[in-house]
């Protein structure tokens, strides 16, 4: 007879409970629900093209007919068994991709996961990415700003760091302000969950939908959709795709919960270098942080892990002028919210939220209600709510971008046409140069720069310039 020795567990065979899908622009997402963890091989064929997806010892336990292949690369699912225990799921492919797969360890949400994400080679992550011409004009005027604070930090003046400001005026860009609206969540990551069953997921996209209609309906705006539909992206992704979009703004929009369904209130948040300013902001902070973990991203990354582009003083510099401007636009749209819904705090937050972290770009991270309590899970699934809160939003930033237009912008090009010339300003003509106005005016070069905030020596028509004193 034989005797099973104490150390000789068999192996339990893994089930695949659930097989889910999404689509993004630039990706599809499969994800598998094992009961066990399983050894997987995924590898491609071609004529035709097909990616296949071994699983040693498991069952397949779901229907695959029931996945919804649109706007995937996905154009048919199927399966069957190998050596007697094995699974092979076969996925009939109508593009080119390249595959990643990694695997996924139980959370609070899932249990053990096998994720396939199908890449889209050269595909950008948004639908409508930014115009090359605007790309370009806003890559000047990032670069002006590094060398400027460049220049502060190694306590040059500023005409010693300078070129020759020789270069003519150029034709004034009129170029949309970009706004990066990111929706929290999505896909395999839900977010909160209100008592009704309210996903935080699908209410955020409502509302930052809405919101990009709102955007694009204001002259001299453009929004650009981190994510439109429903899917994941990771947190420092959406960071990135806002930089590779040249934003000027970057704002995020979620509905969080708590412990108790008390809490209530829209509440807006800012970057804080030195960690929350409350209990209540760093438990938010935490509880976001994570969900990258959901996602399939490492999310454990603290404020102090500095990559490259966060090192130093220039990041001081940059960070401290991207702060101020970020708690500017913050009070501006806390206001707005105030209006239409009762506010958790009456003050702009600052917590350690890993999507306000760009250096360069002014970030919101805007809490749009409870959806704990049972009264604004309500509301916040109500359209005419939704559309009042995206308003809202968009009139704190109006607010703050008429007063603050960036140079090249059409809103900066409209404030100065409406300005009429007193004896300290100067309208810039087609032909003139920074030295040569000056110059003519008898002031330094960078007086001039410092009294209208140039950075370089990039002048336009039209612009007005202030003539500081001699």
């Amino acid at each position: 007879m034989a005797i099973a020795l104490p150390w000789s567990t068999p192996a339990v065979a893994a089930q695949i409970d659930n097989v889910r899908l999404w689509a993004a622009p630039d990706h599809s997402r499969l994800v598998f629900d094992l009961s066990e963890a399983a050894e997987a091989n995924v590898f491609m064929l071609e004529d035709p093209d097909r990616l296949v997806i071994d699983l040693d010892d498991s069952r397949l336990e779901t229907e695959l007919d029931s996945l919804d292949l649109d706007g995937s690369a996905i154009s048919g699912v199927r399966s069957g068994v190998r050596n007697g225990d094995d699974l092979r799921v076969v996925l009939d492919l109508d593009r080119a991709i390249e595959p990643r797969d990694f695997t996924l360890a139980p959370n609070d949400k899932y249990g053990h996961r096998l994720v396939v994400d199908l890449e889209y080679p050269g595909e950008s992550a948004v639908e409508d990415p930014i115009d090359p011409i605007e790309a370009m004009i806003r890559e000047q005027e990032i670069a002006a700003d590094r060398v400027q604070a460049k220049s502060r930090m190694e306590g040059l003046d500023v005409d010693e760091s300078a070129v020759d400001a020789l270069q003519q005026a150029q034709p004034h860009p009129k170029r949309d302000i970009i706004i990066a609206i990111d929706a929290g969540h999505g896909g395999e990551d839900p977010g909160a969950m209100g008592p009704a069953g309210t996903r935080e997921k699908d209410v955020v996209l409502d509302i930052a939908t809405r919101l990009q209609r709102r955007v694009n309906e204001a002259e001299g705006f453009k929004a650009v959709m981190i994510r439109d539909g429903d899917y994941y992206v990771g947190l420092r992704e959406r960071t990135r795709i806002a930089r590779e979009q040249k934003a000027d703004f970057f704002v995020s929009i979620h509905a969080d919960a708590f412990r108790s369904s008390q809490p209530r209130g829209s509440s807006v948040f800012a970057l804080s270098q030195r960690g929350a300013t409350s209990e209540t902001a760093k438990w938010l902070a935490e509880s976001e942080n994570e969900s990258d973990l959901i996602g399939g991203v490492d999310g454990n990354l603290s404020l102090d892990d500095k990559d490259e582009v966060l090192r130093g003083v220039l990041l001081d510099l940059t960070m401290t002028a991207t702060l101020n401007d970020s708690l500017s636009i913050g009070d501006q749209v806390l206001g707005r919210l105030g209006q239409i819904n009762r506010l958790h705090k009456s003050q702009v937050e600052q917590a350690g939220f890993m999507v306000l972290k760009s250096p360069d770009i002014p970030s919101l991270l805007v809490e749009t209600g409870f959806i704990s309590n049972p009264e604004e899970e309500r509301r916040l699934v109500d359209s005419a709510y939704q559309k009042k809160m995206a308003n809202a939003i968009f009139s704190g930033m109006l607010s703050h971008f008429e007063k603050n237009p960036p140079p090249t912008s059409l809103l900066a090009w409209q404030r100065d046409q409406e300005r009429g010339e007193s004896n300290d300003e100067y309208r810039i003509q087609p032909g003139d140069t920074l030295s040569e106005i000056a110059s003519r005016h008898q002031v330094p070069v960078a007086r001039l720069r410092q009294a209208n905030e140039i950075n370089g020596d990039i002048i336009r028509v039209g612009q007005v310039l202030r003539i500081p004193s001699s």
